[in-house]
């Protein structure tokens, strides 16, 4: 069960990484404003999440990571961010190509 965490990530970004270049949504015409919008956000959770783990008041169980560790945190977590980032983007896009002309 060592790839549990990065296979649920996997998953999570599976479906909004096909369709993100859908005609109603092509992400892709946005990557430059999308990567500062995950990066940010995400380098400020990292530190966060680095310093936590370091004193303790969280950690993550061995049995479900691939044990690859970077700063106190193991690599799904730096993956996390990004994918949850993308899937929030994503989800947004989504509606609000939905709710076009609907207003």
């Amino acid at each position: 069960m060592k790839p549990l965490y990065l296979g649920i990530l996997v998953l999570t970004a599976l479906c909004p990484a096909i369709f993100a270049g859908h005609k109603n949504i092509r992400l892709y015409r946005y990557w430059r404003s999308m990567l500062k919008a995950i990066l940010i956000p995400s380098i400020l959770f990292w530190i966060w999440d680095s310093a936590a783990t370091a004193r303790g008041h969280w950690g993550f169980n061995p049995d479900y990571i691939l044990g690859i560790h970077i700063l106190n945190l193991p690599i799904e977590e730096y993956l996390f961010f990004l994918v949850i980032g993308f899937v929030s983007i994503f989800t947004y896009e989504v509606v609000k190509s939905a709710m076009k002309g609907k207003a």
